[in-house]
């Protein structure tokens, strides 16, 4: 049964923990220092030789065996969005489902997929295998699809409710008065976050963005309680962000309601859609399809086997700058 104050509750929780999806800490590259050339001066005009007296033998000093090392470098690729996007860009979303089959956690083992089309110029990888607490099997290897073509990557993760065990094992680790339920469900979530974070950058995976993925999860389903649900999502929201991730939401208005009812975060929106057309998928970027308050970014169809995504329309610039801005 919802409280009907939880709504307000959340929001002053989000406020004061700075839950606002606009936060994003640079990460830029540490400065090479070049090494200084030092130039062998020339003789004065009192050391130049003469006809009549000799010159003075000069001391000598041994000459260096090594130089000093250079302070390496790391390559980042370029996956900047051009300076000027002019409409909409294609792209894809891909996790556990593309990885090879035979992988995977029982419940929910690979499918061989396919991976995105040529036209894609961006890709979101999700980083669980399902439920929280499962880590994509294959996102390694993904990641290094993604980045030998150059394209931009961003992650998704998604979340579910913790079972006892999990939750007595988290509770009480978190930014949340653990001594209470909602409290820790919400230090449940900020686990949940830490983790999928543990996992991306074991990967190698960079990103300016996490995607909240909240719809139903066949097997390990969320709790009939959507006050208690919203406090996981709410702590997942606050882990990605106390690390210095953009936050975004992926669901429909139907799904997210049936998780977490009311919840408002005003974060940036991916909307899911079914196996329908690029013309619907630009037609739920309209704002009659908002699900949690936030501005459209991209949006989702179903083809051939595909999850195909593309930027709604006035949003390509800013999800440029984005990418352009990180690392």
């Amino acid at each position: 049964m919802r409280r009907p104050t939880f709504a307000s509750l959340l929001l002053i929780v989000l406020a004061v923990s700075g839950c606002d999806g606009s936060v994003l800490t640079e990460h830029p590259a540490d400065a090479v220092r070049a090494p200084t050339a030092v130039d062998t001066p020339l003789p004065s005009a009192s050391e130049t030789p003469s006809a009549t007296k000799p010159p003075r033998p000069r001391k000598t000093r041994p000459l260096a065996t090594s130089l000093p090392t250079p302070t390496p470098t790391i390559t980042v690729p370029d996956f900047t969005l051009p300076p000027t996007p002019t409409g909409p860009i294609l792209g894809g979303d891909i996790s556990w489902p593309q990885c090879p089959k035979g992988l995977g956690i029982p419940q929910k083992p690979t499918l061989g997929l396919p991976m995105p089309l040529r036209s894609a110029e961006f890709v979101v990888l999700g980083l669980t295998n399902g439920p929280a607490f499962t880590p994509n099997p294959c996102l390694a290897s993904q990641t290094r699809w993604v980045r030998e073509r150059g394209l931009w990557a961003a992650a998704y993760a998604v979340h579910s409710y913790p079972d006892s065990d999990t939750l007595a094992r988290y509770g009480s680790e978190g930014p949340f008065d653990g001594s209470t339920r909602l409290g820790a469900l919400g230090n449940v979530g900020h686990q949940q976050a830490l983790y999928n974070l543990r996992t991306m950058r074991s990967a190698g995976l960079q990103t300016p963005i996490v995607w909240l993925d909240v719809e139903p999860v066949p097997i390990f389903e969320w709790s009939p309680d959507t006050v208690a649900n919203a406090a996981v999502v709410v702590g997942a929201a606050r882990g990605y962000l106390d690390a210095g991730y953009r936050v975004g939401a992926y669901s429909t208005e139907a799904l997210w309601a049936s998780v977490v009812g009311d919840l408002r975060l005003g974060i940036p929106e991916w909307r899911a859609a079914g196996e329908t057309s690029l013309t619907e998928a630009l037609a739920r970027c309209g704002p009659d399809r908002m699900f949690q308050g936030g501005k459209p970014v991209i949006s989702q169809w179903l083809e051939s086997n595909r999850t195909r995504d593309i930027t709604c329309p006035g949003t390509s610039a800013e999800m440029g700058r984005w990418f352009h801005d990180y690392p």
